[in-house]
């Protein structure tokens, strides 16, 4: 779980708390619409995901946009995600400056209406 440092304790916290929160609520109408934790992204590409859940085994819930115009709310792997470097070795990163104001859903609308996350 080498990922796991990509995110500071509390959002790693945040996400695991949203989890497990969120797993007996899933396909009821009492599901929720959380905001999202953090943002991740890739320094030398367009790829952004807004991430509201997370598993222990790195299975987390969010809006992903890999930069081809079509983003979409589901489940990615941190695995994987991590798995991807770029120019010298970079990973994926945590942004520290990014401040939710809106539910995930908010997001999710906005970014299939102009085609990539907008913040």
């Amino acid at each position: 779980m080498e990922w796991l440092k990509v995110f500071t304790p509390e959002a790693a916290q945040q996400l695991a708390t949203n989890w497990i929160e969120q797993q007996p609520l899933k396909g009821t109408a009492q599901e929720r619409d959380y905001q999202p934790v953090c943002k991740l992204f890739l320094p030398w590409s367009a790829a952004t995901w807004l991430v509201s859940e997370m598993s222990d085994d790195g299975l987390c819930f969010g809006l992903c946009d890999i930069g081809f115009g079509s983003p979409e709310l589901g489940y990615f792997s941190m695995d994987e995600v991590y798995s991807v470097k770029g120019p010298g070795g970079l990973r994926v990163e945590q942004d520290l400056h990014f401040k939710p104001t809106k539910p995930l859903s908010e997001y999710a609308s906005e970014a299939r209406q102009k085609g990539r996350i907008r913040l």
